[in-house]
């Protein structure tokens, strides 16, 4: 039964006009843009917040950088070789290490100061020249390495208030300082002649005056330990 143009509705006579004849398109009723672009539900939000939750209560590795930019290729490199080769990683270990060099070398130099060994020396001390000095000196009986105990007993009769004991003790000082000055004069002398003869050729600045401040030093305080016997001619 033919379908009478005036019962189809306007919408579908619009429709069907732009499509080859025979062809009935039913018109689609619109999608509402609510559902298009509405907002996520509570339940699709739920397994987001779950997962972030989740790895707020993951530990962090207390090894991990807190707040601090990634370091650079070059850096971490830098720091790898350091780690590899030994070096220290920052200002308090390097300084450690530092203290502690400086303990072993002064253990090193109490060791040599007593036996005599040259290389771990102190700089003053180091040397043929320093240590022809030192050998000079102790194989020589020397009146200035008795002034120490001279003075003490100086000073002590000079406290006692006698006129007389008090004279001596003035005496006594001149004499001394008179002794010790005409020896220091003559051990610099001969020192001087021996060391042009022996090192003609070498540095010889400040060994006279290492040789007489040594003199002043009683023999069994003296460092580096004397080498040589009293007599004995180096």
């Amino acid at each position: 039964m033919p379908v009478s143009s005036a019962r189809t509705p306007a919408r579908t006579r619009a429709v069907a006009g732009s499509f080859p004849a025979g062809l009935r398109v039913s018109a689609i009723d619109p999608v509402p843009l609510g559902l298009v672009f509405r907002s996520r539900s509570k339940e699709e939000k739920a397994p987001t917040d779950k997962v972030t939750a989740d790895l707020s209560k993951t530990p962090r590795d207390p090894q991990a950088p807190k707040g601090r930019p990634t370091p650079k290729r070059s850096e971490a490199q830098t720091q790898r070789r350091r780690a590899s080769s030994g070096a220290p990683l920052d200002r308090k270990e390097a300084m450690k290490r530092q203290r502690e060099a400086r303990r072993v070398d002064m253990a090193k130099q109490r060791e040599a100061l007593a036996s005599g060994d040259e290389r771990y020396l102190p700089a003053r001390d180091k040397g043929p020249v320093r240590r022809f000095v030192r050998d000079f000196v102790d194989s020589r009986f020397c009146i200035a390495e008795y002034f120490l105990p001279l003075a003490v007993v100086i000073l002590v009769l000079s406290v006692i208030q006698v006129q007389g004991i008090q004279n001596i003790s003035l005496l006594l000082w001149l004499i001394v300082i008179v002794l010790i000055v005409i020896d220091s004069v003559g051990l610099a002398f001969r020192l001087r002649k021996q060391l042009n003869t022996r090192f003609p050729d070498t540095p010889k600045r400040g060994a006279v005056a290492y040789g007489l401040m040594r003199t002043l030093q009683m023999r069994r305080l003296r460092l580096p330990k004397p080498q040589v016997k009293r007599g004995e001619r180096p």
